[in-house]
């Protein structure tokens, strides 16, 4: 399998934890005259990260409470429901997000956070069937995917 790489970034040092994830949202208004705002802001919007490491670099930070802390962080792999006929390992799909019933209890599992629309992500593992949470009655697989 390929080596995943990491990135260093700067996240709130309240939230620099081993393991935890997050979706980087985009800059903050208050970054404005930050002289550090390139190493917070070097993430893609909408993407799910996992911090791995944490360094001993500590900045002052007007949106962060206690500061922000340097991290190593890698794009995590987000559980989605896909269509079964595209639900094999190794294969690379396009996401669009097919349903919009946001009442459907399955409906946090076909647009999860950390996934962009229009975007092209390797299924990385799959999980099993779903084809019985579907309240429209399509065939899908629960899988992981990442990032290409």
């Amino acid at each position: 399998m390929a080596e995943t790489k990491t990135k260093v970034t700067l996240v709130g040092t309240v939230l620099a934890k081993p393991g935890i994830e997050f979706v980087y949202e985009g800059e903050s208004s208050e970054c404005g005259t930050c002289k550090v705002k390139k190493a917070c802001n070097n993430l893609i919007r909408g993407h799910r990260y996992r911090i791995v490491t944490i360094r001993s670099t500590h900045h002052e930070c007007a949106v962060h409470l206690n500061g922000a802390t340097a991290v190593e962080v890698m794009e995590a792999p987000v559980s989605m429901l896909i269509s079964a006929d595209m639900a094999m390992v190794n294969s690379k799909i396009k996401v669009e997000f097919s349903c919009n019933k946001t009442d459907c209890r399955s409906y946090p599992l076909c647009r999860p956070d950390g996934v962009v629309e229009g975007e092209k992500y390797m299924v990385t593992d799959v999980l099993g069937n779903a084809s019985d949470i579907c309240s429209k009655g399509r065939s899908l697989k629960l899988v992981e995917i990442k990032p290409v």
